[in-house]
């Protein structure tokens, strides 16, 4: 019996609409990653949350590819939208992402964060976690394309992009930190104020990766 044409529409949509949506939890990430503290985040907290969406969201041909090997019949793609208001809904919904959310309110919003942190300055208080915060929205193209360059087509894309995007965390953020919380040490050494707790987190930064074979070694 073949597949209706409405559900092949809706089909190819869900796929032409991915990498918008995934724009939009990336955005989402960021601001919760500020709501966080900035410089950290929690156990299934919202930040992880809208990373692991935007992951499965730029996946979701290779997840249908995983679910059709175990011997569920998938439609496939139609390669376009069909039906006339399901395409002006796409492109609706494309421009709305690319032209104001994307090209004017992360640009706004991470305007906002910047002026949080030097609230933040002024009142004493940390402002770190407000620049992370728009650093992070003021990358969100850059990041989106380091994520597709992660995609490794295959059944199991989901998982190695997130093995992907662990291994950047542990080979590239890590010792950035590391060397931020060398020079913040520095900075707490020369104001007379607590700094080993700053050289012990460089430390264990550094050593991130080792320490996860430890405790793989460990529960083998």
């Amino acid at each position: 019996m073949p597949v209706p044409q409405f559900l092949s529409d809706l089909l190819q949509l869900l796929f032409d609409l991915a990498v918008p949506a995934a724009f939009c939890t990336l955005t989402a990430a960021g601001i919760s990653l500020r709501a966080e503290g900035g410089t950290n985040f929690h156990i299934s907290g919202k930040f992880g949350k809208w990373i692991l969406w935007t992951v499965i969201l730029l996946t979701i041909p290779q997840i249908l590819s995983w679910v059709a090997a175990q011997g569920i019949t998938v439609p496939s793609a139609s390669g376009s939208v069909g039906t006339s208001w399901l395409a002006s809904m796409e492109t609706l919904f494309k421009n709305f992402v690319n032209d104001i959310v994307v090209a004017k309110l992360v640009p706004v919003i991470a305007a906002y964060f910047v002026l949080k942190a030097t609230l933040d300055g002024a009142a004493g208080e940390n402002p770190l976690g407000s620049i992370i915060a728009a650093i992070f929205l003021m990358s969100i193209s850059a990041t989106m394309q380091l994520f597709q360059g992660w995609n490794s087509g295959g059944e199991y894309a989901t998982t190695d992009m997130l093995s992907s995007l662990w291994n950047y965390i542990a080979g590239k953020i890590m010792p950035s930190a590391a060397g931020l919380a060398c020079i913040g040490a520095v900075i707490n050494f020369v104001r007379h104020r607590p700094w080993t707790r700053l050289i012990f987190a460089a430390i264990a930064f550094l050593s991130v990766t080792g320490l996860v074979k430890l405790f793989q070694a460990m529960a083998a």
